[in-house]
């Protein structure tokens, strides 16, 4: 049923002269054949004798005849023009006319997206059914070129090398097929190699995938016999641009997508790609994709994973600090419950990290869509939980100081803080997965990250996380400017200080954070601008870092507990070096 519809749409695509074309082809073929039916044995007439004669050039098949009445009379006639050659020209004639540069707005009114993938799929495997005798095959026109030759294990190494223009322009652009010698040793008989180069077929693909890829140079299909299993492709960029980054891939043939899986880079610049691909069952058809609007450069990749490194450290390092210091941090209401801020700020910046390095791992949505949708939700939930917990946090100095602080009981308060620490990015979350990813509209196409061109899903994170930045500012100035007034002409504040301490703290973490994702919706709004994309990079990966030194190391309350910590580890083991030497045992002289 898909192969009828696809015939009735590449009806709708075809020009009018390329039925023209065939029909004078076909009537051409018919003619020759006509035209071969009339040979004769050429050995000695004698009744009842027969033979055998091959067809013309040009044909296949055979020619009977018996002798009757010494004339030779045809019996019977096997002769055929149109053999697979023959017809695989008549369809590429169709095909060229279909692919032709012209014709590719038309594919968009296509209702079956998978269509543009079906036409791929029938050249290949038409092609596939050729049978090459002596003298290789050249069929070449504008949009389509096939080549194919015979090979045998006493082989150097082959290459097929095409050259079209592309664009409607004089430019040319090449793609060589390049078999070494190594893998040509494994073929035990000889064989065939068939390839076939599209200079237009990229661009359908892409108007049928709806992607933000843009395909970059000729689509080449191979077919190989079954003991190859590597060869090298070199692409000719049809955009020489440097700063966009370049992906080999095969297009799968069952799931009709690029896919990464198939081949990998082995040598890049701003000419060529050179891939090294496994051509399969499933791949047949390679090219190179070019993402237009992620700039990637070889500083972000370094400062990012260096950076994370460092910040998943000091996380690490902050959290064992409040451990070792947490009885003597804690001795107050207000006190616990401002640690107890600091361990989840710590805690859920570190699995951000973490979740953040595995998106970073993975392909991309397209090769691992579940995987992604899984790396993207947890990110998106505990970046989200790092800006709660530092809205909870100011919350509780605001209420300790608008309010009498042991008007809750501490359980309250403790389960009132995780409510709003981990409930309210958990709702966020789920809510903004739930709406926008059954119509695919939740990840970006090129990345394990919240949508922005479709469905605007990152506003999902933006505006919460900026909402906290503002109120966590306005809390601070309340804070300092009644505290100010407590200090003054109020004993009954106690806890003053803290609080002043946290408020600092919060006054000067929370600009950080709130900076470091405004240069991240900057880079979404204008993502070619490398100073956006290395400073939201620095700050986002350093994070962790401004955690342990504004959180935890400047404190002077946890610096006079680790001092502590350190002067009782230091007297204990004097403690135990007095008590060792006073028990240890001396030799005693007996009697003589």
């Amino acid at each position: 049923m898909t192969h009828t519809l696809v015939l009735y749409y590449l009806v709708f695509l075809l020009p009018t002269e390329s039925c023209r074309t065939l029909y004078q082809a076909t009537s051409k073929s018919k003619e020759k054949v006509h035209a071969r039916l009339h040979g004769v044995c050429e050995g000695v007439c004698t009744d009842n004798s027969q033979c055998t004669q091959p067809c013309p050039p040009d044909t296949q098949g055979n020619m009977g005849f018996s002798c009757r009445k010494k004339t030779w009379h045809k019996l019977t006639d096997t002769c055929r023009t149109l053999n697979a050659l023959n017809i695989f020209e008549s369809y590429s004639t169709i095909a060229n006319h279909i692919l032709n540069s012209k014709s590719i707005s038309n594919w968009t009114f296509i209702p079956d997206r998978n269509s543009s993938s079906v036409l791929l799929h029938s050249v290949n495997s038409f092609a596939r059914r050729l049978c090459i005798d002596k003298h290789p095959v050249d069929i070449s026109d504008a949009f389509i070129h096939t080549m194919g030759i015979t090979i045998s294990g006493d082989n150097t190494e082959k290459n097929f090398t095409f050259s079209m223009r592309v664009n409607d322009t004089s430019n040319e652009v090449t793609g060589r097929v390049l078999i070494s010698r190594d893998e040509l040793r494994k073929v035990t008989s000889p064989s065939q190699v068939i390839s076939i180069a599209f200079p237009t077929i990229g661009a359908i693909l892409e108007a049928s995938l709806l992607e933000n890829v843009t395909v970059n140079g000729l689509v080449l299909s191979v077919i190989l016999p079954k003991e190859l299993k590597r060869i090298s492709l070199i692409f000719d960029k049809i955009s020489k641009s440097e700063e966009r980054r370049t992906q080999c891939v095969g297009w799968h043939s069952v799931e009709s997508r690029w896919d990464q899986q198939a081949c990998k880079m082995i040598q890049e610049n701003s000419q060529q790609a050179v891939c090294k691909c496994r051509p399969s069952k499933l791949f047949t058809s390679f090219s190179i994709l070019m993402s237009p609007h992620i700039l990637e450069s070889l500083i972000l990749t370094y400062i990012t994973y260096v950076g994370l490194g460092i910040s998943i450290c000091s996380l690490i390092l902050c959290l064992s600090i409040e451990v070792l210091v947490w009885s003597q941090v804690t001795k107050t209401e207000i006190t616990y419950l401002r640690h107890v801020c600091i361990v989840n700020i710590a805690a859920t910046l570190l699995m951000a990290d973490v979740w953040f390095i595995v998106a970073s791992f993975l392909s991309g949505p397209v090769t691992h869509h579940k995987g992604c949708v899984a790396a993207t939700f947890f990110v998106h939930f505990f970046y989200l939980s790092v800006f709660f917990w530092m809205l909870a946090k100011s919350l509780l100095i605001l209420y300790g100081i608008m309010i009498v602080f042991h008007t809750l009981p501490k359980s309250v308060l403790v389960t009132s803080l995780f409510s709003l620490g981990y409930g309210c990015p958990l709702v966020i979350a789920g809510i903004t997965v739930a709406a926008t990813e059954p119509g695919k509209g939740y990840l970006r196409p090129e990345a394990c990250w919240l949508n922005w061109d479709m469905t605007r899903a990152l506003l999902a994170f933006v505006v919460p996380a900026l909402a906290i930045v503002v109120v966590n500012l306005i809390t601070v100035t309340l804070v300092i400017v009644k505290t100010q007034r407590a200090a003054i002409g109020n004993s009954m504040f106690q806890e003053v200080r803290a609080i002043v301490r946290i408020s600092k703290n919060i006054a000067i973490l929370t600009p950080l954070l709130g900076l470091t994702w405004g240069f991240g919706v900057a880079t979404v709004i204008s993502d070619r601008t490398l100073a956006f994309h290395i400073i939201f990079s620095l700050l986002n990966a350093f994070q962790g870092f401004f955690i342990l030194v504004f959180g935890t190391i400047l404190d002077p309350k946890i610096r006079e507990a680790l001092k502590g910590r350190v002067a009782s580890a230091k007297w204990s083991s004097r403690i135990s070096e007095n008590v060792s030497s006073e028990f240890s045992c001396h030799p005693t002289k007996g009697p003589s």
